[in-house]
Order: C-alpha cells, then sequence, then structure tokens
C-alpha cells in the first residue's frame, strides 16, 4: 500500500499542465490520474488561468469520451464537500432544471413530492441574467430564510420531508472557478463540460436519484431539441456511473412557462397550482416531474399510478399543507400562502393589448425574461439587487385566439422608464398571426 502511495505521489510531480494541454489539443484521452491532479492542483491556485483556459479550448475542439466526462465529474464534485445524506430517512430524489423564463417549478413541485412520502433534501441556486432562481422566490415570501445549517436541514427534511436551501460555497469549488472561467473565454456552450457542472454540483448534494428537467426552446440554454438531448443523455450516462438512479425529461421553453414572470408573481402562480387552479402547461409539467420523481423514490410501481397519487395531493389539498408547513419550517410567514393578496405589488401595472385580430403565433422566451430584467426583476451581475414585485403576467399564451383590444399581458413595474422599454421589448418580441398555429408540446421525451 505504502508502495501504492508512493508511486502516485511520483506520478503526480511528474506531470504538466502543458503535457496534458498538448495531449487534449492532439484529440488523446485524458487519464483520471491526470484529471484529478489537474482539478486538484487548478483549485489550490497551482495551475494559472492561462493554461486552463488552453484545455478547456482543446475540450471545446477535440471533446470528451464517456471515461473522461465522468471522471471530470467526480473530480469536481469530490473537490470540496461532499454531503452525506444517509442520516435521513427513506430514497432521497433530487430535482435540477437546466433554467428557463416563468420557472418556478420547484416550488409547487417538492411540496407534492414530500406530501406523498419523497423526502426532497434540495440545494438549489439565485438567478443570473434571463434566468430566474429558486431561492430568490422563495426569499420572496416575508421571513423566508435558505441559510440553513447541514444538521438543520436533514433535522428538518426528517421532520417534514422537505428543506431547500441555498448551495453552499464549499459545494463542488472547483466547478464554480471553471464556470467562472468558461464564461469569459467563450467555452459554456460544450456539451461534455455543462454536463460535468450540472452533475458535480447534484453528485456532491448527496441526493440517492436524480431528476433531470431538461429544457429546450428560445427561453432555453438548449435552444435546440437534439442538443438538449444529448445534453440529457450525457448527465444520466454520468449519474449512473455513480450508482445513481436517473431519469431526464426534455420540455418546452419555446414559450415562458405559464402565466406569470417575476418572483412574487411566480410565486402566487405556485400558490395557485398547488390550490388546484394552475396553467394548464404548468400543471402538466408538475404532474409529469413529480410522478417521475415518485417511481424513482419507490413510491410507486409506474407513470399512470404516480400521477393519480400526485393529482389526489393537490385535490386533498395535502400538497397546499405540506407547502405551508415548508415556509413555517424555515421562518415564513404562510398568511401569505393562505392570502397571496397580501404581498407587496408594485406601483405602476400596466396592460398590454392586442392592436389587431388573430392568434398568438409565437412568444420569444428569453425575450419576455429579459422584459423583466428590464423592470428590475433579474440579475446583470451577481451584486444586482433584485425587485420581487416587478414582471408579467400573460393572459394569452401560443395558439390562443385573440381579438383586437385583448388584454396579451400586464406588466409589473416601479419605474416608468423601466416599464416603457420592457413595453417596446415585449411587443417585438410577441407575435400574432393570422391562422392558428399548432400548440407547443410540453413534455418532448422522457429518458430513465
Amino acid at each position: 500500500m505504502l508502495y501504492y502511495i508512493q508511486q502516485k505521489a511520483k506520478e503526480a510531480e511528474s506531470m504538466r499542465m502543458y503535457d496534458l494541454i498538448l495531449k487534449k489539443r492532439q484529440g488523446k484521452p485524458l487519464t483520471k490520474d491526470e484529471i484529478q491532479w489537474m482539478i486538484r492542483e487548478y483549485t489550490d491556485g497551482r495551475i494559472p488561468d492561462y493554461q486552463m483556459s488552453a484545455l478547456l479550448m482543446a475540450i471545446c475542439f477535440q471533446g470528451l469520451d464517456k471515461e473522461e466526462t465522468y471522471e471530470l465529474t467526480m473530480a469536481m464534485a469530490r473537490s470540496g464537500e461532499m454531503l452525506d445524506l444517509s442520516q435521513i430517512q427513506g430514497i432521497k430524489v433530487d430535482k435540477h432544471s437546466t433554467g428557463g423564463v416563468g420557472d418556478k417549478t420547484s416550488l409547487a413541485l417538492t411540496p407534492v413530492v414530500a406530501s406523498l412520502g419523497i423526502p426532497v433534501a434540495k440545494m438549489s441556486g439565485r438567478g443570473l441574467g434571463h434566468t430566474g432562481g429558486t431561492i430568490d422566490k422563495l426569499e420572496s415570501i416575508p421571513g423566508f430564510s435558505t441559510q440553513l445549517e447541514d444538521d438543520t436541514f436533514e433535522e428538518q427534511v426528517n421532520s417534514i420531508g422537505i428543506s431547500i436551501m441555498g448551495q453552499t460555497k464549499d459545494l463542488a469549488p472547483a466547478d464554480k472557478l471553471l464556470y467562472a472561467l468558461r464564461d469569459v473565454t467563450a467555452t459554456v456552450d460544450q456539451i461534455s463540460l455543462i454536463a460535468s457542472s450540472i452533475m458535480s454540483k447534484k453528485l456532491a448534494a448527496g441526493a440517492d436519484a436524480i431528476l433531470l428537467d431538461v429544457k429546450t426552446g428560445s427561453g432555453a440554454f438548449m435552444k435546440e431539441e437534439s442538443d438538449a438531448m444529448q445534453l440529457a443523455k450525457e448527465m444520466v450516462e454520468i449519474g449512473k456511473s455513480a450508482g445513481r438512479k436517473m431519469t431526464a425529461v426534455i420540455t418546452n421553453m419555446d414559450e415562458p412557462l405559464g402565466m406569470a414572470v417575476g418572483n412574487i408573481l411566480e410565486v402566487k402562480e405556485a400558490i395557485d397550482t398547488l390550490k388546484g387552479n394552475g396553467p394548464d402547461d404548468f400543471v402538466e409539467l408538475i404532474e409529469t416531474l413529480a410522478s417521475h420523481m415518485l417511481i424513482l423514490g419507490g413510491a410507486v410501481k409506474d407513470f399512470d399510478e404516480g400521477l393519480m397519487r400526485v393529482r389526489e395531493s393537490i385535490q386533498s389539498g395535502k400538497a397546499l399543507d405540506k407547502f405551508k408547513q415548508f415556509v413555517a419550517a424555515q421562518g415564513g410567514d404562510t398568511k401569505y400562502i393562505d392570502h397571496p393578496e397580501l404581498f407587496e405589488q408594485a406601483d405602476i401595472i400596466e396592460e398590454i393589448r392586442s392592436e389587431q385580430d388573430g392568434f398568438v403565433g409565437s412568444i420569444d422566451a428569453q425575450e419576455m425574461g429579459i422584459c423583466s430584467l428590464i423592470l428590475g426583476g433579474g440579475r446583470e451581475t451577481k451584486e444586482s439587487v433584485i425587485d420581487p414585485t416587478v414582471g408579467l403576467v400573460f393572459s394569452k399564451k401560443v395558439a390562443d385566439p385573440v381579438k383586437k383590444g385583448d388584454v396579451l399581458a400586464t406588466i409589473y413595474g416601479n419605474d416608468e422608464e423601466k416599464v416603457k422599454q420592457a413595453v417596446l421589448h415585449f411587443k417585438e418580441n410577441y407575435h400574432i398571426i393570422e391562422e392558428k398555429p399548432t400548440k407547443p408540446i410540453m413534455i418532448r421525451e422522457v429518458l430513465s
């Protein structure tokens, strides 16, 4: 054993980042030891950014094979804290979305699943750019805190079946460093790098099973469905190799999800959904994802049984009760759940009306997210302060009939100039056509 350790130490001493860059530039695969050494040395500050940038660019041109992608993921996951959730009873099922506009899914999904006996121990992030973050939405509920100690987090899941907290700085620190570098070196959109980035955090978070909601369309990171499918396959493969149960669902993000975009507006829509009054596309997504999470957690035999139980939970009020229990446990004021009209409201409320008859032909989801960003509902930098009251609520979605004068959407803002800009941006990216288009399909594909 001592000889083995000494040999490994000698191999590490003999490695040079120059050689790894050259090797990958020539299209040769990196070994497990080389990848582990590279991630460790970079995280500890002994490999400079300019060399790691060169390696990342070589990966963009030459790609990574399955083994390299897996080893990169595991090296990043192990670069910091690996949460041990073994003290939490039952099969822990995590959920990850690749992000979109109006994506308030975790707010409605997790209490549904927890109400049916699947423990939810989830770490979530904040929004950046045109996509929203679960933590920002939850913190718009007065008093709600996402800053929890690990022990408190685990105790809460054992007692009520659900807890969501912000990602800790010790979770996959190598990924944070690499992502910041990729962001400024035009190396973000390489699929193996995306897959390893997402899965390193998910594996470090300690769940037994993972459900992936992979968005595709104008408001998604993956605009093309074929790219979303490839990303989903790579992430499922990584998870399976790491011993996790995996399911990926490819879902539509060609138009905003649901009717609301903006933190408080989305929280209110999630509450409505748990009360049985959600918009059709959002309800379909929640029912589908929750049913697959129940399968992963061993609570049901098949999708149909899962769907039946999910609908019963919402109709009976169990899911809403679980949400209130969850909010109370993390310091939130539950009177806002019972009476959403108590939430703070923006000062300026402006309706946008149709100037013609026809049908809604398209709504560019990304640009609608930028409307919310213009109003102050998103972050242009990590230091930006979000206004939780602003955003927009749609009255008409793709394929809906429209008469001249009908309200298309309502804008919520606190600055007249920003509202004017948002209205103009909305009109440029919301299109009425003469013939009825095909209604978007929410669930594109399921991989498990």
